[in-house]
């Protein structure tokens, strides 16, 4: 389910950071068809499903993808780019011109939902 604040927040956006906020999005509602948006801290978009699943932070040379998996959800393919010793979110970080590695990042998406479903990463992270 997609948030006009969310549409009206890309569209403030520099042309470059649009195209990675609606690849994002696209992803992440590809994950799962009942991901809901929401704005949170004034301007983030928030993706959430039992739990946060993403959120975009634009900066000025890249667009930061916060993932909150608690570190959790496996990374074979290295997109991760900070965060990697972080308790509760990792970043991928996208420059201009910069292609998503699409699959990874669905996949992780997709795990994180799972791990929404089955309590969320703190109670998975117990066992």
């Amino acid at each position: 389910m997609t948030d006009p604040r969310v549409d009206a927040r890309i569209e403030s956006l520099l042309p470059w950071q649009q195209v990675i906020y609606r690849q994002v999005r696209e992803l992440v509602h590809a994950a799962d068809p009942e991901v809901e948006e929401t704005i949170k801290f004034t301007d983030r978009p928030y993706f959430v499903l039992q739990g946060n699943i993403c959120a975009l932070l634009p900066a000025k040379d890249h667009v930061n993808i916060f993932l909150y998996d608690g570190g959790i959800v496996p990374d074979p393919e290295g997109i991760i780019t900070a965060g990697h010793d972080n308790k509760t979110a990792r970043t991928v970080a996208v420059r201009p011109g910069e292609e998503i590695n699409k699959p990874a990042l669905l996949a992780m998406f997709k795990q994180i939902i799972a791990n929404n479903r089955a309590g969320g990463w703190r109670e998975l992270k117990k066992d």
